[in-house]
C-alpha cells in the first residue's frame, strides 16, 4: 500500500468477478485450455518491438490516431477459476507482444485460473490461451495463443516519459461488448510504489486517465500510440480520504525486464528463489522519505549487516527509497546472494551498509 499519510484504498482492476478472495500464487507454467487448437507452451523467440529513444517532442495528441494505432494490439482476456470448490470468472485486458501469439497482462487477471481465453480484435470467437509464467510480486503474466500475423504493440523507450505527457488508457473496461474503451489523461507523477501481501511494485506511473474494472493488463500509451506502461490498479475513496483520478500503470522501465524474466521462468522446472533482507518495515509518519526498520530477523542478511530497529533506509545502491513499498519492491527485484549497499540514517547520522541478500524462507 502507499504510505499511510496517503491512506487511500488501492483496488485491482481485474474486471467482473464472481468471488472475492486474496489473489495468490507463484511462478508457474500450466496447461490452462484444451481445444482443437493447442497453443504453444513455450515462449516466443521473437523480440519485443521497442522504439528508439526520441530526439523530438511528442506530437499533439490525436486520440483517434492513437486508438487506431494501438487497438489491434489490445486483447480481451477471460479467466475461469475454481478455488476451494467455488467457481468464479474474471476479465481483463492484454497487450500483444509478438505476431505469433505472446501476450502480456497483469498477474491478478489470470491468477489461479483453470482456463483462460483471449479474444483478438476483429474476431468473434475467443482463442484458448496457455499461461506460460506468472509473477505476482510484479503483477505481470505471460500468455500464449495459437496465432500468426498478430500486430505487436510498440513499447516506448523507458526514459521517454515525463510528468505532463498526454497519455491514453486502452482496455476492455467493465467487459463491455465491442471495441476497447479509450480514455485520455496525463502522466500525473512518476516513480510511485505500492506493496501488499502478494505484490511489490515500484517505478509506477500515476495517471488521471480513466482506468476501470477490466482495464487491468491493458496499455497506457503516448501520443505516438506507443506503450509506456501496463495499467494495473486505481485508488478509491474510503472514509475520511477522497481519491479522484488516481490510477497506476507499471512503467516500461519495470515491465520490459520482467518480460524477459517471465520468458526465462517459463522454461524453468522450478520457480526461482526470492531474495530476503529480513526486516519488518513501516513508513515514516513525520513526512520524511525512507523506510523505517521496525524489526530485524535474527540471523538474517539485515542482522548480519548490522541493520537495527529504528534505522531509516534512504537508498539502495544509490537509488532513493521513497518509503516502505519502494524498499520492498527493490529487494524483491533481486535474487539471493546479490550484494547491495544500503544508505542508512541512525540517530541523525548517515552511513552505508553492505548486505548479501538471503533466501526468503518457505511458508
Amino acid at each position: 500500500m502507499l504510505p499511510r499519510r496517503r491512506n487511500v484504498r488501492l483496488v485491482l482492476t481485474i474486471g467482473v468477478v464472481a468471488w472475492v478472495a486474496g489473489l495468490f500464487g507463484s511462478w508457474i507454467g500450466a496447461e490452462l485450455a484444451e481445444d482443437d487448437i493447442t497453443p504453444a507452451r513455450t515462449p516466443s523467440t521473437l523480440g519485443i518491438v521497442a522504439a528508439a529513444p526520441r530526439e523530438q517532442q511528442l506530437p499533439t495528441l490525436d486520440v483517434y490516431a492513437v486508438a487506431a494505432t494501438i487497438a489491434p494490439s489490445v486483447v480481451s482476456i477471460h479467466a475461469q477459476v475454481s478455488r476451494d470448490g467455488v467457481l468464479g470468472a474474471g476479465s481483463g485486458s492484454g497487450v500483444v507482444l509478438t505476431a505469433d501469439g505472446e501476450i502480456l497482462t497483469n498477474a491478478h487477471v489470470v491468477a489461479d485460473a483453470t482456463t483462460v481465453t483471449v479474444l483478438v480484435p476483429g474476431e468473434t470467437e475467443p482463442r484458448p490461451a496457455v499461461l506460460l509464467a506468472i509473477d505476482e510480486v510484479h503483477d505481470l503474466a505471460l500468455l500464449r495463443i495459437e496465432a500468426d500475423g498478430l500486430r505487436p504493440a510498440t513499447f516506448a523507450d523507458p526514459a521517454d516519459i515525463h510528468v505532463g505527457d498526454a497519455v491514453v488508457s486502452v482496455g476492455y473496461a467493465l467487459d463491455l461488448d465491442g471495441d476497447p474503451t479509450v480514455a485520455v489523461g496525463i502522466v500525473s507523477a512518476l516513480h510511485r510504489a505500492s506493496s501488499d501481501a502478494t505484490k511489490a511494485l515500484k517505478g509506477l506511473i500515476q495517471t488521471d486517465a480513466a482506468i476501470s474494472s477490466g482495464n487491468s493488463g491493458g496499455p497506457l500509451v503516448n501520443a505516438l500510440g506507443q506503450v509506456v506502461g501496463i495499467t494495473t490498479f486505481i485508488a478509491l475513496d474510503q472514509p475520511g480520504v477522497s481519491a479522484n483520478g488516481v490510477g497506476f500503470a507499471i512503467s516500461n522501465a519495470e515491465a520490459l525486464p520482467q518480460i524477459e524474466q517471465l520468458r526465462a521462468a517459463a522454461t524453468q522446472a522450478v520457480p526461482p528463489a526470492e531474495a530476503f533482507l529480513g526486516v519488518s518495515l513501516a513508513d515514516r509518519i513525520d513526512g520524511g522519505t525512507g523506510a523505517l526498520v521496525q524489526e530485524v530477523v535474527a540471523g538474517s542478511a539485515a542482522a548480519d549487516a548490522g541493520l537495527q530497529v529504528g534505522d531509516i533506509v534512504l537508498a539502495v545502491d544509490e537509488e532513493d527509497v521513497s518509503g516502505r513499498a519502494a524498499l520492498i519492491a527493490t529487494i524483491r527485484g533481486h535474487v539471493p546472494q546479490d550484494h547491495i549497499t544500503l544508505s542508512v540514517r541512525r540517530d541523525g547520522d548517515d552511513f552505508t551498509l553492505t548486505v548479501t541478500l538471503g533466501t526468503r524462507p518457505t511458508e
